[in-house]
């Protein structure tokens, strides 16, 4: 069995994140509305999911976002055969400002999540570099 490259790893952490951020916004859906009031079809007249449920929620729309970013461009490192130290820090780098920022913003800290998602910003930023092999 081949080794996983360090990118594609990056990459696929990031994607189990991105899988797993509705559970909690779920869990807290069912504690608001009970079982079966989280069963149902979303309505304006149901009763409002908690403040840091609606923040996760907003996170998840926003890592998927991004993901489409940061996957497409890690799948062209791959299949340019590009892989540097650059290249391995700038994914590690975008995957732990990606928890940081919907941790962040979960909790409610508007400044720093700016900061966190600027941070994954700039690693994708050195993604494109890379692969125009400008670093």
């Amino acid at each position: 069995m081949a080794m996983m490259k360090a990118e594609l790893f990056w990459l696929t952490l990031t994607t189990v994140l991105t899988g797993l951020l509705w559970v909690p916004y779920i869990l807290d859906r069912v504690e608001v509305r009970g079982l079966m009031g989280a069963l149902d079809n979303p309505s304006p007249k149901g009763k409002p999911q908690s403040g840091w449920a609606v923040r996760l929620m907003n996170t998840h729309i926003n890592q998927i976002e991004n993901l489409v970013v940061f996957g497409i461009l890690v799948l062209v490192l791959d299949a340019l055969a590009i892989s540097t130290p650059a290249t391995v820090l700038a994914c590690a780098v975008f995957f732990w400002s990606r928890l940081a920022y919907v941790v962040i913003y979960t909790i409610g800290v508007p400044v720093l999540r700016t900061l966190a998602f600027t941070v994954g910003f700039l690693a994708e930023a050195a993604l494109v570099l890379a692969i125009f092999r400008i670093i």
